[in-house]
């Protein structure tokens, strides 16, 4: 007999959704490709300490094609994406242990076709014409900086490597015609993201088999283009946001023609490669994904007819699509569904799901819904974000109590949350928290605007939207104003720790791989962030160099940072680190000590500080790990650590047996 939920406080409600089932149950899906009748993915698998395996589906069987030992993964860019490529049944791929590219044949040991040497390879297609791969490289072994091309790759012995395009700080998307005769690519400069603008460019390919006559035909500092393609017939398409919106469009008559002009966002920022929006049913179709209001949605476009048909799926979130004539392949997710490969007929408006991200997913009953919220925030703007209730219908809370609510901020800046089941969300709601996850000012999928909203104003503007959504909740009744948590990581770390440093709103602050000091980031990143911070805080070296011509021959020698700084003071006036006087509120930090992105200094510093001023504070480091958790233990660690940290500050008993964390100062 039911006797109802059982009465008890927020926070100490027991979940089926625990640390250890997110930790083995579940596998990050990425890239996805169609070869034949054959869809290919990767997978990310934490219970395998992090592996990257590519897996085939044929005849309703999935298959791992990545023999142990091995792991497709490339660091080009340190984020990496776009690892491998596959054409006639062989697979290319990037090994992570080495960074060489291999050639896999199925059924045999996959075989080095690149030299052992300080070089990366990424977004690699198939040159079949001349019996090559052609793909981003990037020398570690060149000098200050890794220097960054594009290259051909011969598939036959001894495997001549030659240079196709160089000059530029930055290269991304090559791609053929399918008659190999042109050849279209992106590239970019210091010091500009691709989000703010790049270049895209055109060009023949000659009998020896280098480009000719390569001219730009889209893109500058004010303009994102995001993933060229050629079409079946030879037409080249790519993604534009000269509108103030990520649309589709192609190059013709020597002109580029906007197809479906809307205010949505068919583009992504190019954090990593190969990532894709659209692909080729025909040369006449396009099969499409475009996000409006924080929700993905699917069409067809057919380019001769000028139709734009949406079509209702089940998915709220939608990447990595891949096409063939009547095949459609994506990740798919929803508020209920994590993600999953999903292959679509959009002629017949039917979908499979061919792999699951989540091998046992949590009954529905457990799961909190996202509300899409809109609220003021500072300077009369609007922010966004995903409101999720506490949820869990074996508890309810005692009479007249209100939720601990945890504010997560994302790790973009310049990314998104989305409302795809993430039972890393669903951890806390089950538990009896609220949580807020903000699309702050600078996210994208709103327009090109909203994204702008950010540039100088990073460290400000994003700690603004995530207070104005604690307090949002806070007056609508929604949240314990003494129990406002905050956490992020790498960015959204480094937002966290403004709003701890710079306000007294929250009374508890988690952080994973965050920044604390803006100059160290400035001075002590890698290549692809090197410049990110002078569009989001301003320029910090006044003597660096600006964007080079487009088509430079010669590499301008990169700049030792000597000169003095054109804007020190708000680096350090932003910076948590020189602020420590200012935080009074407990943190605890999570940090992978093999971390380029944002290295272990920052945040050891961070935690000798408050040590010293006597602030709790609490400090999980983790051997082995990069930016980002990828093992299934650390992965377990780091949730009950948090779980055990807000325990303690809050005042509730976590109803499951969590390993302690050491509190220093509490």
């Amino acid at each position: 007999m039911s006797h109802g939920p059982v009465i008890a406080p927020y926070g100490s409600w027991k979940s089926p959704i625990t640390a250890d089932r997110l930790a083995q149950g579940s596998v990050g899906l990425g890239q996805t490709a169609l070869d034949g009748g054959d869809i290919y993915w990767s997978e990310l698998r934490p219970a395998e300490g992090g592996r990257q395996v590519i897996v085939r589906f044929r005849n309703g069987a999935a298959q791992d094609m990545t023999p142990a030992g091995f792991s497709a993964r490339t660091r080009v860019h340190e984020y990496g994406g776009g690892a491998f490529t596959v054409a006639d049944g062989v697979i290319y791929f990037s090994n992570d242990s080495d960074q060489r590219l291999y050639r896999q044949v199925p059924g045999a040991v996959p075989a080095a076709i690149t030299p052992a040497a300080e070089r990366r390879y990424a977004d690699i297609v198939v040159d079949r014409r001349r019996r090559r791969l052609i793909g981003v490289c990037e020398d570690h072994a060149a000098g200050a900086e890794p220097v960054n091309t594009l290259v051909s790759i011969d598939l036959a012995p001894p495997h001549e490597i030659r240079t196709l395009a160089a000059g530029s700080d930055f290269y991304a998307a090559p791609r053929l015609s399918s008659d190999g005769a042109m050849f279209a690519w992106l590239s970019w400069n210091h010091p500009d993201m691709p989000w703010d603008g790049c270049e895209l460019w055109l060009a023949q390919i000659g009998p020896d088999g280098m480009p000719n006559d390569a001219h730009r035909i889209a893109g500058g500092r004010e303009e994102s283009i995001f993933q060229p393609a050629f079409a079946p017939d030879g037409t080249l398409y790519f993604v534009s946001d000269r509108s103030g919106w990520w649309n589709l469009c192609r190059w013709i008559d020597g002109r580029a023609e906007a197809l479906a002009p809307m205010a949505a966002e068919f583009g992504l920022p190019q954090w990593v490669f190969g990532m894709s929006t659209y692909a080729f049913l025909s040369a006449r179709q396009i099969a499409c994904a475009f996000q409006s209001e924080g929700k993905w949605h699917t069409a067809v476009l057919d380019v001769g007819g000028q139709r734009f048909d949406r079509i209702e799926t089940p998915f709220t979130d939608v990447s990595a699509l891949s096409a063939r004539a009547g095949k459609v392949v994506f990740i798919g997710a929803s508020p209920v569904l994590g993600p999953a490969v999903v292959q679509w007929d959009p002629a017949r408006g039917t979908h499979e799901i061919v792999r699951r991200s989540m091998l046992d997913e949590p009954d529905a009953a457990y799961l909190s819904a996202p509300q899409a919220l809109e609220y003021p925030t500072a300077d009369g703007a609007t922010a966004h974000a995903f409101y999720y209730p506490p949820k869990n219908p074996d508890f309810m809370s005692p009479a007249g109590g209100k939720p601990p609510l945890l504010v997560i901020s994302h790790g973009g800046p310049t990314a998104a949350t989305s409302s795809a089941l993430n039972l890393k969300i669903q951890f806390w709601t089950s538990r009896g928290f609220a949580v807020l996850d903000v699309n702050y000012r600078g996210s994208t999928g709103y327009g090109r605007d909203y994204r702008r909203q950010l540039d100088g104003r990073w460290g400000v503007a994003d700690v603004d939207d995530c207070i104005a959504g604690a307090r949002y909740l806070v007056t609508r009744g929604l949240a314990d104003e003494a129990r406002l948590a905050i956490r992020g990581g790498s960015a959204g770390g480094y937002t966290t720790l403004c709003a701890l440093t710079f306000h007294q709103v929250f009374r508890a602050g988690a952080v994973y791989y965050g920044v604390s000091d803006l100059e160290t980031l400035a001075t002590d990143t890698h290549k692809f962030e090197a410049r990110y911070l002078d569009r989001l805080i301003g320029p910090y070296d006044s003597g660096r160099p600006g964007p080079r011509p487009s088509g430079a021959l010669k590499r301008a020698k990169f700049c030792s940072r000597q000169n003095f700084p054109a804007r020190r003071d708000l680096y350090r006036a932003r910076s948590p680190i020189h602020h420590v006087d200012r935080l009074s509120c407990p943190v605890i930090f999570f940090q992978g000590l093999e971390d380029k992105v944002v290295p272990p200094d920052q945040t050891e510093k961070m935690v000798t500080a408050l040590r010293v001023k006597g602030v709790p504070v609490a400090y999980v480091p983790l051997a082995g790990e990069a930016h980002g958790f990828r093992r299934a233990e650390n992965i377990r660690r780091t949730l009950e650590a948090e779980l055990y940290f807000y325990s303690r500050l809050f005042g509730f008993t976590p109803a499951d047996a969590v390993e302690p964390v050491a509190i220093e100062n509490f």
